[in-house]
């Protein structure tokens, strides 16, 4: 799936584009069965996810893509890629654009920190020139196959440089044919007015979600966001940072009951066995099954399961 005309449209729209950040197949398919049309993939989730490892640039182009292709299959979902730094210079952003198209994103992200990048709320940013950044966008437009291939560029240089550093970099951005512009970490709400009023091409936000321990983007809502002029709003960590807490209050219960030696119910915890296959798409499975196996053969494997009853259900949809 691509949709990338579409996804142009949701940016340009009146309404505020409101992306969550999706990583992984349970990610991905629930969003799109709560009805989002498009979100963001996170770079930080699927290296935090997939390897283990923090988002600091460890995460190469060919990892990057292959959970990309698999997000992209499992949901449906407009999606706009997290292309780091591009892996290099701006030649080897022309290719990577190139691979993240074919790979059936709506977009890509790429930023102008120095390689190895971090994510943009850590200490020790460094950015590379302005001019080189351009070039980089450049090489990504002109690397394009469909000219409504979102090209989305962040600039981290609020931060180490300030915001009127932020401004120049996101206009001249803009102007070598970025159609969205991010800049992370921007710390207050005068911040993101002026940075929105100031910048030529559409704005997104990142907005993060719960109790804060330091200094960083305020937390607005999306309707405030829009009045201060922000055209799209995402939440990159949301569910991440909800998975690891479900899991430790899943893994805290296992050691009550391992403590106390009885069985501890917490269905509040879990969701339930069918939930889950419904969410994952069994049905559809079982709909293949019943027309590509031969009748007595599909019949047998479901009675000899004890789930006649699950195959009749299908036989019903």
């Amino acid at each position: 799936m691509n949709g990338s005309g579409r996804l142009l449209e949701l940016i340009r729209d009146k309404h505020i584009l409101v992306q969550p950040g999706v990583y992984d197949g349970f990610s991905a398919r629930l969003v799109k069965s709560l009805g989002y049309e498009s979100a963001i993939i996170t770079g930080a989730g699927m290296s935090e996810s997939r390897l283990g490892k923090p988002d600091v640039g460890i995460m190469g182009l060919a990892e990057n893509l292959d959970g990309t292709r698999m997000l992209v299959e499992a949901s449906g979902l407009l999606l706009l890629a997290d292309g780091d730094t591009g892996y290099g210079n701006a030649t080897n952003v022309y290719f990577a654009v190139k691979r993240f198209e074919s790979a059936g994103v709506a977009g890509m992200m790429i930023e102008d920190q120095v390689s190895p990048k971090r994510c943009g709320h850590m200490a020790g940013k460094e950015v590379i020139s302005a001019q080189e950044m351009v070039g980089k966008v450049r090489a990504a437009v002109d690397a394009r196959n469909s000219p409504n291939f979102v090209i989305k560029a962040r600039t981290d240089a609020a931060g180490p440089l300030g915001l009127d550093e932020a401004i120049e970099r996101a206009n001249l951005y803009a102007e070598a044919g970025a159609d969205l512009i991010f800049a992370d970490a921007l710390l207050t709400i005068d911040d993101i007015r002026r940075f929105t009023q100031s910048v030529s091409a559409p704005v997104t936000v990142n907005m993060g979600f719960g109790i804060r321990k330091r200094a960083t983007t305020p937390l607005l809502s999306a309707a405030q966001l829009q009045e201060l002029g922000v055209a799209v709003v995402e939440y990159p960590r949301l569910l991440t940072s909800a998975a690891i807490v479900g899991m430790k209050r899943a893994l805290a219960a296992l050691d009550e009951s391992l403590q106390s030696g009885e069985v501890v119910e917490r269905p509040e915890l879990q969701v339930s066995f069918e939930e889950l296959n419904d969410l994952m798409g069994l049905a559809e499975i079982q709909s293949l099954e019943e027309r590509y196996l031969p009748p007595a053969q599909y019949a047998e494997k479901y009675a000899a399961r004890g789930a006649q009853s699950d195959a009749d259900g299908v036989r019903q949809q």
